[in-house]
């Protein structure tokens, strides 16, 4: 008797956000990410660039990952998730903060919003939001709280640049020049109910707002409407992506990882060994502090005009010999130069060190330079 051949598996199926007839009028230039279909670029991704830097740039985040951690005993659950000291965010306030293993590296950054005394938000990035979502679930065991996956719940935009308070302020009666960097506040935006928060990832002031995913196109229209006399225009992924680059923010995946811990980002900050809850990754984040980093990541700029892309090697400048790597590497709009950042020795990581990248088989000498590039002023 033969067996009847089974079935092929069925591929996953690509995600599409509420917006995605938006985008496609729009003419933007779409692209996979995290099994997501999203806006790379609608024109040129310098001039979505210069127009956050300048004006405001309007975005489509709903590819992030929420999770809700409630119940009476959900701070506690989450300072024993995470390194960071969850228990002390005052309501209406937001925390950036990272999920480690046992080993201390890092599982995914996560910005955590305190909606009342025994509610959270845990924003994840989309490529970890199920990996997140699952290791909350067994952290939170034992503990009086609950932990649902709610991305399906929500659609997530971004007004981001130095005019984002002139385009939000007539469509909501919320006060925004009261709302705190990294506060969150419910109000009421072009007759949307949304969760208004001033975070961001691009460097520059702005806001996100998370609705429900009936509610986004309407709000997208009404953002988009208000801000045409501010010079807003809508803005994809590429740019983002330089922004964030320029600004010295990590990207899980690259500056981030599991082989990496929050000491060589130089994002030791985020962990709290002084809180009394135990947290997964305490007792080797306490060794890593204490023996010190064996690499750090730094800004390098280039002195020619060759960009050194993530996966370059960087070399010692004598010997050619490799000595790190470049996580992320573009030209900058901003700056008019190409910058990177890498993991090098402690000891190469003094601003104004010369070192050199392979690209192409050829060594390009690059500077070290303080992190981040850009800051507003």
């Amino acid at each position: 008797m033969t067996s009847s051949p089974s079935p092929a598996a069925e591929a996953p199926r690509e995600r599409r956000t509420p917006l995605d007839a938006v985008h496609d009028a729009l003419g933007a230039t779409m692209t996979d990410f995290a099994g997501w279909r999203m806006p790379l670029r609608y024109g040129s991704e310098s001039a979505e660039h210069r127009a956050v830097r300048e004006a405001a740039g309007l975005f489509d985040l709903t590819h992030m990952g929420e999770i809700a951690v409630t119940g009476p005993e959900a701070a506690r659950a989450l300072d024993h998730a995470l390194v960071g000291y969850v228990s002390k965010i005052g309501v209406d306030r937001a925390r950036y903060t990272m999920i480690c293993d046992a080993d201390g590296g890092i599982l995914d950054d996560l910005i955590v919003y305190r909606t009342g005394d025994t509610e959270f938000l845990v924003v994840a990035n989309a490529s970890n939001a199920n990996v997140v979502a699952a290791e909350l679930v067994a952290r939170a065991a034992g503990f009086d709280a609950a932990v649902a996956d709610r991305s399906e719940d929500y659609a997530l935009l971004a007004v981001q640049g130095p005019h984002a308070v002139a385009i939000l302020a007539p469509l909501t009666g919320l006060d925004l020049d009261a709302v705190k960097y990294y506060a969150a506040d419910r109000a009421t935006v072009a007759g949307v109910d949304v969760l208004l928060a001033r975070t961001g990832y691009t460097g520059e002031d702005g806001f996100e707002l998370f609705c429900a995913p009936a509610d986004a196109e309407r709000l997208w229209t009404a953002l988009a409407e208000a801000g045409v006399p501010h010079g807003l225009i809508p803005a994809g992924l590429s740019c983002r992506d330089t922004l964030r680059l320029e600004a010295g923010m990590p990207l899980y995946g690259h500056e981030l990882s599991t082989a990496r811990t929050p000491y060589e980002a130089g994002l030791g900050r985020v962990v709290r060994l002084d809180k009394p809850e135990d947290f997964v990754g305490r007792d080797a984040l306490a060794a890593r502090e204490q023996a010190g980093p064996a690499a750090a990541l730094v800004g390098l700029r280039a002195v020619g005009r060759r960009v050194p892309r993530a996966g370059y090697a960087v070399l010692d400048p004598d010997t050619k010999e490799p000595i790190g790597e470049i996580t992320s590497g573009a030209p900058s709009p901003t700056l008019g130069a190409p910058i990177a950042m890498a993991y090098v020795p402690v000891d190469r990581t003094e601003p104004g060190t010369r070192l050199a990248v392979d690209v192409r088989g050829t060594a390009e000498p690059v500077d070290v330079v303080a992190l981040p590039f850009y800051k507003r002023a």
